[in-house]
């Protein structure tokens, strides 16, 4: 048309030029986490990133339609993906059917954190960020060695996985992940690189496991760190003086002396394999890495246990007698770094006082 402006056409479904990214076609749920990379820029770089070798078995976590699962393929042996949803699981199947990578493909339908995981080289994930700390966790403990973990992790949960003591996101996730692994941050990822757009950026970190796995008790690693992050902020001395944490250290400290009484009027050595159980009884303290902020968890208790005699007298002095010898009563949980933890740790162990 002369003299006017030229109206583009829109492209319709018919004539709009095919997707570099699959996507079959699926209605993708919020609710369940799932939000596709949909920037094939992004994707590669994750997979060189992860220095995956052509021997490799890779777990993959959430593969969606596959996007991500295609070049993990190109890049390594055998790929297994662990899905949630029966629609991807078939979405996943009909992509690689008759193509050469069918047979390298394996797809377990399931929930990840229920699921046994079987050996596998290395994970590459973009997982959904409501299991981000059970899966973490989950991963670190599998019973099999595996080369390193590449997961894609909302940015702040990302920064406490890395960050080092005195930064503000220091926590207990922090402390409790490095000492199993070692973390590095890789890249920042915007919400717009995703289908649809999380609420949240993004960052993938990079997790290795240490090899030979430190030598200390799960439960009562873990029970410690809750109790010196109660209040990060606070110090450990007045931490270690509330009438909460000195009534839970104490009914272990009794239970233990009973137990090695016991056993020696036995004459049976086995002290070494006694496991008190968790008990943490009257401290409102919350599990999980994702709903709480350990600087806002506090302690429902009556203050500080006084100092009028008796037994919890005596006992208050032993805790605060270690934390003496180790110069620790003035010091807060979010300056302490992983080796000053493990010290004061294996000083109480030498007072007979557990955490478990």
């Amino acid at each position: 048309m002369a003299g006017g402006k030229m109206r583009k056409e829109r492209p319709t479904a018919s004539n709009r030029a095919p997707s570099n990214h699959y996507q079959g076609g699926i209605s993708f749920q919020k609710s369940k986490g799932q939000h596709i990379l949909k920037n094939p820029l992004l994707v590669d770089s994750i997979v060189q990133k992860a220095g995956i070798k052509s021997t490799d078995v890779i777990l993959e976590i959430g593969p969606g339609t596959g996007n991500l699962t295609k070049k993990l393929l190109e890049a390594g042996k055998q790929v297994i993906a662990v899905e949630l949803d029966p629609r991807m699981v078939l979405e996943l199947q009909r992509r690689f059917q008759g193509t050469p990578f069918s047979n390298r493909l394996k797809v377990i339908q399931g929930d990840v954190l229920k699921t046994e995981l079987p050996r596998f080289d290395i994970c590459v994930a973009n997982i959904p960020y409501q299991i981000s700390s059970p899966l973490t966790f989950k991963l670190l403990f599998h019973p099999t060695s595996f080369r390193c973990a590449v997961i894609m992790y909302q940015r702040e949960f990302a920064m406490r996985l890395v960050a080092q003591p005195g930064d503000n996101l220091y926590c207990r996730l922090s402390v409790n992940t490095q000492l199993y692994a070692r973390v590095s941050h890789l890249l920042k990822v915007g919400k717009n690189n995703f289908r649809p757009p999380p609420k949240v950026d993004s960052s993938v970190v990079r997790i290795e496991p240490r090899r030979p796995g430190p030598q200390v008790n799960k439960k009562e690693w873990d029970g410690f760190l809750r109790v010196c992050f109660i209040r990060k902020n606070k110090t450990l001395g007045s931490i270690f003086k509330q009438k909460p944490v000195l009534l839970m250290l104490e009914k272990n400290f009794k239970t233990l002396q009973a137990l090695l009484a016991s056993l020696q009027n036995n004459n049976n050595g086995q002290a070494a394999s006694i496991d008190l159980g968790g008990d943490h009884q009257g401290m409102a303290i919350e599990d999980d890495y994702n709903e709480v902020d350990d600087d806002d968890m506090d302690m429902d208790d009556g203050g500080e246990v006084d100092g009028d005699g008796g037994e919890k007298s005596e006992f208050k002095e032993k805790v605060i007698n270690v934390l003496k010898e180790g110069a620790f009563e003035e010091k807060r949980a979010s300056k302490l770094s992983q080796q000053e933890f493990l010290y004061l740790l294996s000083l109480f162990n030498k007072y007979g006082i557990h955490f478990t």
